[in-house]
């Protein structure tokens, strides 16, 4: 009871107490015991081909010596030749060239210390990287069968750390991998079952060892998959020296797990580490796999499913993801499952932070607190200047209540150092935290007199940085200090610093700063200075220019006169383009000759050291108007060119020009020929005025220089003059390093560094090659570097996905290197995204619009540079069939619209997110149903019995319901010959109905119909249809009528008569010698209309309204009757076998046509020997009528 009382009492004290002190951070000029600033880390791996590097760095005044232990006892560097201290430093340096590495393995500690107390460093183990070679074996053969499984192992020497391991080929290629093949976490490659493909040579199996950057191969590996014929067949001959597995079936076969064994096992793992189980299953069909947490769901933004599901991931473990997880693997036969049981320790971690420094004035009170967490729950040890607090001398102001000691009423000279050591069985924590007992008047740490400028309408923040012990007050005054600034616009923080949120020109002055304590004050001046903002007055107007004209953009700016103020011009958000026709001065931009590659967007931009403006406007080039031609004449090419002058960089040359032809020369052109690089090339080297004949060239190392001059003026140019002399400049060192260095990725392993090469002018030296360096982007990485001759890119392999280095190539020839080079950023390689977006919803706007809903997955597991997200989308027939829509949003959206959907259907979709390797695991799929909506027009309509005054319509329903059909809307009406409608009439139907019958129509009419469907949302589109009412009993009763009147008859009879005399008229003639030849019987028989008979010949002919009766098309009557067939006339004389003249089965007349081919030879007057029938005639006449 009363240690429950005296620990509560002691809480209660800490809580009161923990008010009182601060952690300062003390000036290097006051007394203040040791502070470890620098180690080595606790687990320190060293490269045994360097001097070995121990770090221990302090502070303290005074300033501390230093000791050290090595395995626990006292390390006297004095004794060592190889191993010394860095001056005012306790970093320790070995040199190993004398003594091998392993001698100076083990585990270090520093001491810092000076009068006011004690730190030490953690305990550092250091040891030597280590990268064994393979034992050399002879790996025999291996012959499988198709379809079985396979495990190719690598059991790679140990090292230190250990190494990765990846599989490729003889070329350097990495072997493919899936889900039938793929590699494990300890290096072996498992094939679930073998096909043909798989047999090779060189399966090789690589072990990198990253910090001695050493890559160590396996002996290739030789695998030959034959089918149970084949192995029968080739097994004599690989009996001595094959390994043969074919005990397996090649038959479909359920999954079994290859690793791990059994039905369950289990996995340890540290808490914040990185938890990896894996399961790979044989079978065939290759068996897929899946996780799940049989005690809970797997946490979301830390899982990540790799080797195509083979290997759950869960980074930064904690306490809740202990449990037992579950692999399955399923194929097409059956089904297994394999339950490993994770449990979750912790080495000890902070809570609340770490110890901190305590600054005390003499009698003040303070609390140190050590307080941690772990699994098993750790113990706690505190030291005292490195030695154990139990063994240390007392010291009434302090008490030790377990994780927490409390100082009471300090006085000078207790200062130390406390040591907090916290451990259990999986790591230690070990935190220096100082108590400097001082009684220091305040001082004031930021620079007296400091100016601090800001924009008008912007934030200011004026520090005033403090120490004194006890802590000092901090006070603000402006100007005559009439009231301490603390007030609305003012904020003052508790480190010192004054803020106005929103600085006003009124705010402008001098501001003091009072730091104040019992031991005395001390006060700081600082300016406060509020700028005008920048502002463009007058922007650049959008200008429409002729090619060959000039035209001025102009950029009026204001600013603050205390500004210094410059003027940037952009062209298309890039650079202007590096030409002298591009004029920029203070307030404009003037491009004089204006040609096609001017257009475009120009920016300008006012930068001052505190803020900028920008304006922008766009130019339009357009053909020029034709002018007349010029009748002056070009120049004449300058002479006698001379070199004087000459130096390693430089050449003065001279010309004589020639004559102008009457036009003044504007400038000279002079041009170089590089006969050692590229001989024939003619360069532009520099221009000068028309009124100069001397140049001062700039030249560059190893080049052989040729130089010749023309002249321009307002015709043109003239031709080149004769060349100069060649002058020869000696190599040197390259000035220049490649751009364009950059880079990326090809595999998710590996980083492709780029650049463009220099040319051969800018190598300034026979011998170019490059100097390669990468490291990655964080603190401590070291340098790598290769060198690369005659090619522009370098391949790193085996690197981690998407990390970010800092990239460095230098240019180096025969005689030196070149500059510094600048670093450049590049990623390695992208790998598929490892999560779905959560929190994945729709919300329905109508029934052809939603919008879909995400969270956004977290930027590490994109593993690349996130290119937007896919919203794939699906809707849901009734037969079952899926019609998918994948719709993409760029960049990082978390939202998009699903537009064109159908009305009442129920769609599914999920979203993934995608990089520049490809797209992410989809989300779980969701569902949301859209509203009704109007339906689509019916299928079909379709008019049917006909009849008088009535007719029935038949419909189909629409082939999109879009909803429940409430009904039919049919509306009809007549239209007229001039296609004009009638009265509308419109007839309400039920939805059941597919058939109606309309009554009471008009005969001889011709309707059109209009029928949509209806639901709750209203009426669709229609479909129409017209009818005419039946006519034929009509006109079929006109016909009668007219049949039975007397003037028809008495009609009919006087065009019979008539006919009967021209057909006797005829016979007669025919008798006489005329002929009737079978083209015109057949005009005759299939002629339906009646045709006038020619008077002369009795020949039908075509009828005309005038008295010129000419012949039928087609046929021709020679001068002595007879008529002959025409070449191009077709008669199935041509194709008749025999037999008389008959009548076919529909009763037309083709005795004519049955001749033998033969009778075409004989004489004109067999074609008609019989003399045509009266009565045949008429009968044929009478069809007609």
């Amino acid at each position: 009871m009363m240690e429950g009382r005296r620990r509560m009492d002691a809480a209660l004290l800490v809580l009161f107490l923990g008010h009182l002190a601060t952690a300062l951070e003390v000036p290097l000029d006051l007394p203040q015991p040791p502070t470890i600033t620098h180690q080595s880390p606790k687990d320190y791996i060293i490269d045994p081909r360097e001097n070995i590097v121990i770090h221990c760095e302090a502070k303290g005044k005074p300033h501390p010596s230093f000791s050290w232990t090595r395995d626990g006892t006292h390390f006297d560097i004095d004794e060592d030749p190889n191993v010394n201290m860095r001056p005012h430093s306790g970093t320790l340096e070995v040199d190993i060239s004398r003594e091998r590495v392993d001698q100076y393995e083990g585990v270090y500690q520093c001491t810092a210390r000076n009068k006011h107390g004690t730190a030490v460093s953690n305990n550092i183990v250091v040891r030597q990287s280590r990268s064994p070679l393979w034992s050399k074996e002879r790996i025999k053969p291996i012959i499988v069968q198709e379809g079985v499984s396979l495990v190719l192992e690598c059991r790679p020497p140990a090292g230190l750390p250990p190494p990765i391991i990846f599989w490729m080929d003889n070329n350097f290629q990495k072997l493919p991998q899936n889900r039938r093949v793929s590699q494990s976490l300890n290096g072996d490659l498992y094939f679930s079952n073998v096909h043909r493909e798989d047999s090779r040579d060189d399966y090789i199996c690589y072990a990198r060892f990253p910090h001695t950057q050493t890559i160590q191969q396996k002996q290739p590996i030789t695998v030959r998959v034959l089918n149970l014929d084949a192995i029968n067949d080739t097994m004599a001959a690989f009996y001595n020296d094959t390994d043969l597995f074919s005990e397996a079936p090649v038959d479909e076969r359920k999954p079994t797990f290859l690793i791990p064994s059994g039905p369950s096992s289990s996995k340890m793992v540290l808490r914040g580490q990185v938890l990896e189980i894996e399961c790979i299953a044989e079978g065939l069909p290759t068996p897929d796999i899946s996780w799940s947490k049989v005690s809970g769901d797997l946490p979301a933004r830390r899982t990540f499913f790799l080797n195509y599901n083979k290997t759950l991931r869960i980074i930064n473990v904690s306490e809740s993801d202990a449990g037992d997880y579950r692999c399955m693997a399923k194929n097409q036969i059956d089904s297994v499952h394999h339950t490993i049981h994770v449990t979750v320790k912790a080495a000890p971690y902070w809570i609340g932070g770490a110890p901190r420094n305590l600054v005390l004035a003499p009698g003040e009170n303070g609390v140190l607190t050590c307080r941690a967490s772990g699994t098993p729950k750790p113990s706690i040890r505190w030291f005292m200047n490195g030695i154990l607090i139990e063994n240390s001398p007392g010291d009434l102001s302090r008490k030790v209540e377990d994780d927490t000691i409390i100082f009471t009423d300090v006085q000078i000279g207790s200062s130390a150092v406390y040591q907090c050591n916290i451990s259990n069985d999986y790591g230690y924590l070990l935190s220096n935290a100082f108590i400097n007992v001082l009684s220091e008047p305040p001082r004031v740490l930021t620079v007296a007199n400091k100016v601090y400028q800001v924009i008008k309408n912007h934030q200011a923040l004026m520090d005033c940085s403090s120490f004194g012990s006890p802590i000092p007050k901090i006070t603000w005054f402006k100007d005559s200090r009439s009231s301490t600034l603390d007030g609305d616009p003012f904020i003052l923080h508790d480190n010192g610093t004054l803020e106005i949120r929103v600085a006003q020109t009124q705010n402008s002055g001098k501001y003091t700063c009072v730091a104040r304590n019992i031991l005395g004050i001390y006060e700081n001046h600082v300016y406060l200075e509020v700028k005008e903002p920048t502002r463009i007055l007058k922007q650049p107007e959008y200008k429409v220019v002729q090619r060959g004209r000039s035209v001025v953009f102009e950029c009026k700016v204001k600013h603050d006169t205390t500004l210094i103020p410059t003027m940037t011009w952009l062209k298309d958000d890039g650079e202007l383009p590096d030409d002298e026709r591009l004029i920029v001065d203070s307030d404009s931009l003037t491009i004089t000759d204006v040609t096609e590659n001017d257009a475009g967007v120009y920016t300008c931009i006012m930068n001052t050291t505190l803020d900028q403006d920008s304006a922008s406007a766009e130019l339009t080039v357009v053909e020029a108007t034709p002018t007349p031609a010029v009748v002056y004449e070009r120049p004449d090419p300058p002479t006698d060119l001379e070199l004087t002058d000459q130096k390693k960089r430089s050449v003065q040359l001279t010309w004589i020009p020639g004559d102008e032809h009457n036009s003044p020369i504007q400038k000279f052109l002079i041009k170089y020929q590089d006969s050692l690089h590229h001989r024939g090339h003619w360069h532009n080297l520099t221009e000068v005025p028309g009124t100069k004949t001397t140049a001062h060239l700039k030249l560059s190392p190893y080049v052989h220089y040729t130089f010749r001059v023309l002249a321009l003026n307002e015709v043109g140019l003239s031709e080149p003059s004769s060349p100069s002399r060649m002058y020869k400049t000696d190599p040197a060192a390259p000035d220049e390093n490649p751009t364009g260095v950059q880079g990326f990725g090809t595999d998710h392993n590996n980083l492709v560094i780029s650049w463009k090469p220099l040319s051969g002018l800018q190598s300034n030296g026979p011998g170019l090659h490059y100097k390669v360096m990468w490291r990655q982007q964080r603190p401590g990485s070291d340098w790598t570097q290769v060198t690369v001759a005659n090619n522009s890119k370098f391949v790193v392999s085996g690197t981690p996905t998407f990390v970010p280095y800092e990239l460095k190539v230098q240019a180096i020839n025969d005689h030196g290197h070149g500059p510094e080079p600048a670093t450049s950023l590049g990623y390695s390689g992208e790998d598929l995204p490892q999560t779905a977006p959560e929190n994945v919803q729709a919300v329905v706007i109508n029934s052809t619009l939603a919008e879909v809903h995400w969270d956004p997955v977290s930027p590490h597991s994109v593993r690349g540079h996130l290119r937007g997200y896919k919203v794939s989308y699906w809707r849901k027939h009734s037969d079952h069939k899926h019609n998918h829509e994948t719709l993409i949003f760029s960049g990082n959206h978390t939202h998009g619209m699903l537009p064109g959907l159908h009305p009442f259907s129920l769609y599914y979709f999920h979203v993934q997110v995608f990089n520049g390797k490809g797209d992410g695991p989809p989300s779980p799929t969701q569902h949301f149903r859209t509203p009704e909506g109007v339906p689509g027009p019916p299928t079909s309509l379709v008019v049917t019995n006909t009849n008088l005054d009535s007719l029935t319509l038949e419909w189909s329903p629409p082939h999109e319901h879009n909803g429940h059909i409430t009904g039919y809307t049919l509306r009809f009406q007549p239209v007229n010959n001039s296609n004009e409608l009638g009265t509308t009439e419109e007839l309400a139907l039920a939805a059941n109905e597919t058939s109606v019958t309309l009554p009471n129509l008009k005969y001889s009419t011709r309707y059109k119909f209009y029928l949509n469907a209806k639901t709750i949302a209203g009426p669709g589109p229609a479909i129409t249809q017209e009818a005419v009412t039946i006519v034929e009993e009509a006109v079929a009763s006109r016909q009668v009528d007219i049949a039975t009147q007397g003037w028809f008859i008495g009609l009919m009879c006087a065009i019979a008569l008539l006919i009967l005399i021209l057909l006797i008229i005829c016979f007669i003639q025919r008798n006489k010698g005329g002929k009737y030849p079978v083209k015109e019987k057949e005009d005759a028989h299939t002629d339906p209309e009646f045709q006038p008979m020619k008077d002369d010949d009795c020949t039908f002919v075509e009828y005309s309204d005038n008295e010129d009766h000419k012949p039928l098309k087609g046929s021709r009557t020679p001068s002595n009757g007879t008529v002959k067939r025409d070449d191009s006339d077709d008669s199935l004389v041509d194709y008749g076998e025999g037999g008389d003249g008959q009548f076919n089965e529909d009763g037309s007349f083709i005795g004519q046509y049955s001749g033998k081919s033969a009778s075409r030879d004989t004489a004109e007057g067999h074609e008609s020997s019989e003399a045509p029938s009266p009565i045949n005639a008429m009968n044929s006449l009478n069809s007609f009528v």
